[in-house]
């Protein structure tokens, strides 16, 4: 006998609290960046000579997740668009690549592919030395007079994932340019990706850095504010929803993206309770899904070597039944874990570096701690709730077949 789900659709078709959900999606570019002016006159000035076809400085953007600077380079790049002059010498193009797509950011062959397809070129999906797709991009770029500016979003995921030669490549261009110009314009998550550079890139890409600080209470109690006004029914918010959901972001490092898929889960949760008000525990609930799912979700698509030295660090913690850890530690349980998969040892420098990153993604919490005459040694606690430490081992398990 079928599942009788008339009940929940009638209820869908009576009403929704939204009037405008797509304002609350992180795809969405709203007319005004509020709190972020100085950031984008910075942005501004720097790029402004490209008006006149002159090639601003390479730029460097960085800061946490959900501090507006995708937000920030987008607004400039649609006021630049506007004020180019239309009777021109020269042709003024800005593109956009989140190196963090899958179809783009394994391969430096798939970046320049998706480039060359963004120019209105095409390439076969593989098949071509790479060498050979960089010619076919110097071409289309070098046909007529061009300013490129080249906004590379996430390029620290892109980095790692192939490696910082591909930066370098890019950057090198210009010399063999007769016709064109390329600036660069970098965005990073990550606070210390230039320290890890090659020094001929990092010379190059960081012309000019601008930092965008976390937001804070406030500051995301007017961002959330404007954005409820537009996405949901009047009077649908409850009192001090809007006051915690900042409150809540700004303990997360300032992150706008949180409070706002925040409050539009919330406002989901609602709905489904055939509520006509978000309360503030609809607002707990959704920070208590999104902590699950975000965690979980990293520990599923994470690579390979970063799920075992996860789940090193999850046994190790089990297996002592004490809170914290040392890296040392870590490093001989990966190096079995390594060998139950068939899997190649990383060194310890570069398992040291993934401890970091999962630091960074608040799996972990990581100081480093004096042993005396032992040296200076790093002390890892596990974070991962409890409820959710036996989900992400069963999912660990299944994904590394142990």
């Amino acid at each position: 006998m079928g599942v009788e789900l008339s009940h929940i659709f009638n209820q869908s078709k009576q009403g929704s609290l939204f009037v405008n959900k797509s304002v609350l999606q992180t795809n969405y570019t709203p007319d005004t960046v509020p709190h972020r002016n100085t950031q984008i006159e910075q942005i501004a000035s720097i790029l402004a000579p490209s008006l006149q076809g002159n090639k601003p400085s390479n730029l460097f953007l960085y800061g946490k997740t959900g501090t507006g600077k995708t937000l920030s380079i987008h607004y400039v790049k649609n006021e630049l668009l506007k004020h180019v002059a239309k009777d021109a010498s020269f042709q003024l193009k800005i593109t956009y690549l989140n190196c963090k797509l899958r179809k783009v950011s394994d391969t430096e062959y798939r970046i320049l592919a998706e480039l060359i397809k963004k120019m209105g070129g095409s390439v076969p999906a593989t098949g071509l030395p790479t060498e050979s797709v960089y010619s076919r991009f110097l071409e289309m770029l070098d046909a007529k007079p061009m300013l490129m500016i080249l906004i590379l979003d996430e390029i620290d995921y892109a980095v790692q994932k192939i490696s910082d030669s591909f930066l370098y490549n890019i950057l090198r261009l210009n010399s063999e340019l007769t016709q064109s110009q390329l600036c660069l314009v970098g965005i990073s998550n990550d606070l210390t990706f230039l320290d890890n550079l090659d020094p001929r890139v990092k010379s190059s890409l960081s012309e000019e850095e601008l930092v965008f600080p976390p937001y804070n209470a406030l500051q995301l109690k007017d961002i959330l504010g404007e954005r409820a006004d537009v996405a949901f029914k009047q009077g649908s918010v409850g009192e001090g929803v809007i006051a915690k959901c900042a409150a809540l972001a700004a303990r997360e490092h300032g992150d706008a993206r949180r409070a706002l898929d925040l409050i539009r889960i919330a406002g989901e949760l609602c709905e489904r309770e055939g509520g006509d008000s978000i309360l503030l525990k609809h607002l707990d609930h959704a920070n208590e899904k999104m902590e699950r799912d975000k965690i979980l979700d990293v520990v599923r698509s994470e690579p390979q070597q970063f799920q075992l030295v996860l789940l090193a660090i999850i046994h190790l913690t089990e297996l002592k039944k004490q809170e914290s850890v040392f890296t040392g530690d870590i490093f001989q349980m990966y190096q079995e874990l390594c060998v139950k998969n068939k899997s190649d040892v990383l060194t310890p420098r570069r398992v040291s570096d993934i401890i970091m990153e999962f630091d960074m993604l608040g799996l972990i919490n990581s100081r480093v701690v004096s042993k005396g005459r032992g040296g200076r040694m790093r002390e890892i606690t596990l974070v991962i709730p409890l409820n959710i430490v036996e989900k992400a081992k069963e999912i660990l398990h299944e994904s590394l077949l142990l």
